[in-house]
Parts: C-alpha cells; sequence; structure tokens
C-alpha cells in the first residue's frame, strides 16, 4: 500500500455540487422552490423556523474569520457615533442656530478630544508583535462605524496594523468607516452576538463617552464579570466628567443595589498613555499572582 495513493475525500464538496445544481435541465420540478439545494435557497434560510440556525451561522462565521486570521485577542474601542473628530466638531459649532444647539454642539466639541485620545490609544495597542506560535493579541476592535470607532480603526492603520469592525445591520444606512480591514469587517443581524463576539476574544476594553449602544455593551461586559461569568479584564472609561455626571454608580452603591466592590471592576482614564499603563500592569499583576500560585 506504500505506493497507492489514498484519495483524502470521495464525497464532492459543496462548491461543487452547487456548482452542478446550477447546471441542472430546466422542468418544472427543477424550477420549483422546493428542489433548491438547503444551503442555496434563500427563502428557506430566512424562514422563522430557521432562526437557531441563523444564530449558530452568525457565531460561527466571525470566529472562523478571527481564527483564520491568527487573532489571540482584540483590544476593543466602545463609543458615540456621534463625537466627531476637533475639526469637524467645531464645525458644528459654527452651524447652531440656537442655544440649545449651541449647548449640544459645544459639548460635542469638549468631547472631540476623546476622537484623538481613541486613534492614539489604538496606535500604541497595534504595534504588539505576534506571540511565539504566530498569533496576534490585542488587534483593534470596534463596531465599524463612525466617529469613536472610525477612531479607533485609523489608530490601527497609522501604523500599518489591521483592525476589526463589527457592524450591525440599521433602518437607516450604515458602512463601515474606511479604517476597518476589509477582511476584518464582519456584518451582523443580531445584536445578541454581535456583542458576543465583541467579549470573546476581548483582553482589554476601552469606553468611550457615548449614548444607548455604549451603555448597553458596557454594562453587559459589568454584569458578565460582577457575576463571574468571565474573568475580569481591564475596562477602562474614558471621561470620569462624563461618566460621573450621567450614571451615579455611588448612588448605587448607596440604594444597597451593587456592592462597593462592584466598582473596582472600572477605572477612569483620560489619555492613552494612561490606559495602557493601567492594561499593562493589570496583565504583570496577573502574571506575578499566577507565578505565586504556581
Amino acid at each position: 500500500m506504500t505506493d497507492t495513493r489514498i484519495p483524502s475525500r470521495v464525497f464532492a464538496n459543496a462548491s461543487q455540487d452547487a456548482e452542478s445544481a446550477r447546471e441542472i435541465v430546466s422542468t418544472p420540478q427543477t424550477q420549483h422552490a422546493h428542489y433548491r439545494l438547503a444551503f442555496q435557497d434563500m427563502d428557506f434560510l430566512l424562514r422563522e423556523d430557521l432562526r437557531p440556525v441563523r444564530f449558530q451561522l452568525e457565531l460561527l462565521k466571525t470566529e472562523l474569520v478571527l481564527e483564520e486570521a491568527k487573532i489571540a485577542s482584540t483590544f476593543v474601542f466602545y463609543g458615540s457615533a456621534r463625537i466627531p473628530e476637533p475639526s469637524k466638531a467645531k464645525a458644528l459649532l459654527e452651524l447652531a442656530t440656537d442655544e440649545k444647539s449651541k449647548k449640544i454642539a459645544e459639548r460635542l466639541v469638549e468631547k472631540s478630544k476623546y476622537y484623538d485620545v481613541a486613534r492614539e490609544l489604538a496606535a500604541k495597542v497595534s504595534v504588539l508583535p505576534r506571540d511565539e506560535r504566530g498569533w496576534r493579541q490585542f488587534v483593534v476592535c470596534s463596531g465599524g462605524g463612525p466617529s469613536i470607532m472610525e477612531a479607533a480603526n485609523r489608530g490601527a492603520t497609522d501604523v500599518g496594523a489591521e483592525s476589526i469592525g463589527l457592524n450591525i445591520v440599521l433602518p437607516h444606512e450604515q458602512a463601515p468607516n474606511p479604517y476597518v480591514t476589509p477582511s476584518l469587517s464582519v456584518q451582523f443581524h443580531y445584536f445578541a452576538l454581535r456583542k458576543m463576539h465583541f467579549l470573546l476574544h476581548a483582553r482589554a476594553l476601552a469606553a468611550f463617552p457615548g449614548g444607548f449602544g455604549t451603555f448597553d455593551e458596557l454594562f453587559e461586559l459589568l454584569t458578565l464579570i460582577q457575576t463571574g461569568k468571565i474573568q475580569p479584564i481591564p475596562v477602562l472609561l474614558f471621561g470620569r466628567a462624563f461618566w460621573e455626571r450621567v450614571v451615579n454608580f455611588d448612588a448605587l452603591v448607596e440604594e444597597g443595589v451593587v456592592s462597593e466592590k462592584d466598582l473596582g471592576i472600572f477605572r477612569y482614564v483620560e489619555t492613552a498613555d494612561e490606559a495602557w499603563d493601567a492594561v499593562q500592569s493589570f496583565y504583570r499583576e496577573r502574571a506575578a499572582e499566577d507565578a505565586a500560585d504556581a
């Protein structure tokens, strides 16, 4: 048997069968929708009954994309899609026509500095070398949209690194920002699976000022760490003044609905250097604890 070649497979693969299915003879039977191969039948795949299958596909596709790109861990960036870079924020202020819109524009100008901070932090974390197995660590991952998300992907691009964009289908048009690596740009239908993929590989997370979406994503992570569903990771809240104005965390302790130690799950930071130092300190301390326990 040493001179005999054993075939690796004997069945045609799905691509071959799909191609063969396109060349079938046209008859009333072959033209009926039920004759389509199941994985080529969009009417079938979009049925309500197939929701569990769509969940599985959406979970699996992104996992395979990241695995094939040899991405071991990510540095996730959350933040508003409405905070523009400083020059654009100033332009909005100039266009304000009444007192209310002027106040909002002034606050956006104040927060626009975080566009540059997010960009700087993303550049810092994107220069790490691959590990001994050739896998990449702390790959920048954003929601793929504009503003703070754009700044994160842009920072990675600044240093020639790839970055991830996890977009979501919305009623209004939303295209990935131009700095997301095309091969790492993924679109989701289900918010729940998108949030899961944000955290599956996250080993650090930066939350910049944001609205409902940012709160949804951030508080899910805080809950997972609080309840012990995942191990703690560095959770960095940029802009203490913003967060303390919009969320009274101390009041939650005073009301007895969270414990004081729960507020240690996250820390406030203002600059890219401060954030990156905090992440490195977190993992140095964890390594020392692991060594002590060994």
